[in-house]
């Protein structure tokens, strides 16, 4: 799953790509380099981020993903979007799956509206907005694979009851989340993987437990987004979301090397 952003203050590649030409021209290079998913988003989940109101929204979304579907009828496209609205009009625009960051919890309509559309969606774990979950970070007990388990459990309960199908599951990492609790999560992985039927999304690319960790900025944080990811691999996440297609395409073709005797 590639990420396309159409923002202007992104963590990492917010306002780059904010003209259509820029935008097709990254979209391309994504396709090119392997992408099967792109990921279309207006706003940003950086730490501070104020929401987006959905008009907004939907002003930058809608175009692209028009000119998306234009360009490649069969890609499958995916919205980063928190609001049931936008969720709904981007599907009407020929999206196919929804990325919800809040897990349902900024828009109560969110787990409604993708049962009726009937369409992928991704079920992300946070804490809080963006605004606010640097100052609201998962409690320290239980430990962190327990309580995304719970979180998990008790919302897809609520999606099937609802009729939603193909749930796709992210444990959000950085999002309201310490750095210790990140690598427990990553370094269990596997466990949180075997509770559940449904593929398991990891999230890691450019992200600041990456650049904490190695005392580096985002721009230099691809070798360090690639031993992660390859350790989600290894752990049994089903897809990455990431900055760079051809660095998470390599890992995972080197992953799926047969097996040989020697």
């Amino acid at each position: 799953m590639a990420i396309l952003n159409a923002t202007t203050d992104s963590f990492y590649d917010g306002g780059r790509y904010n003209d259509d030409e820029k935008f097709m021209a990254h979209a391309h290079q994504m396709v090119d380099e392997g992408a099967d998913i792109l990921d279309i988003g207006a706003a940003s989940s950086r730490p501070g981020a104020p929401l987006i109101d959905t008009k907004t929204e939907q002003e930058r979304l809608l175009p692209l993903v028009k000119m998306i579907r234009s360009e490649w009828p069969d890609i499958l496209i995916s919205i980063d979007t928190y609001n049931a609205a936008t969720a709904e009009a981007t599907k009407k625009a020929g999206a196919d799956i929804i990325n919800d960051i809040s897990g349902g919890k900024f828009d109560n309509k969110m787990f409604d509206t993708v049962a009726d559309l009937q369409v992928p969606y991704v079920l992300s774990h946070t804490t809080d907005t963006p605004e606010r979950m640097r100052s609201h970070t998962m409690p320290e007990e239980p430990d962190a694979i327990s309580q995304l388990a719970l979180f998990f459990s008790r919302h897809l309960e609520t999606l099937y009851k609802r009729g939603a199908k193909d749930i796709i599951l992210d444990p959000g990492f950085g999002f309201g989340k310490t750095l210790q609790q990140n690598y427990y999560i990553l370094q269990h992985l596997g466990e949180l993987c075997s509770l559940f039927r449904e593929p398991v999304l990891a999230g890691l690319s450019r992200k600041s437990m990456i650049t904490k960790r190695l005392n580096c900025t985002p721009d230099d944080a691809l070798n360090g987004t690639t031993v992660l990811n390859t350790q989600a691999l290894i752990g049994g996440a089903a897809m990455l979301r990431v900055h760079d297609p051809k660095a998470a395409r390599e890992a995972i073709t080197l992953l799926e090397y047969p097996e040989t005797n020697c």
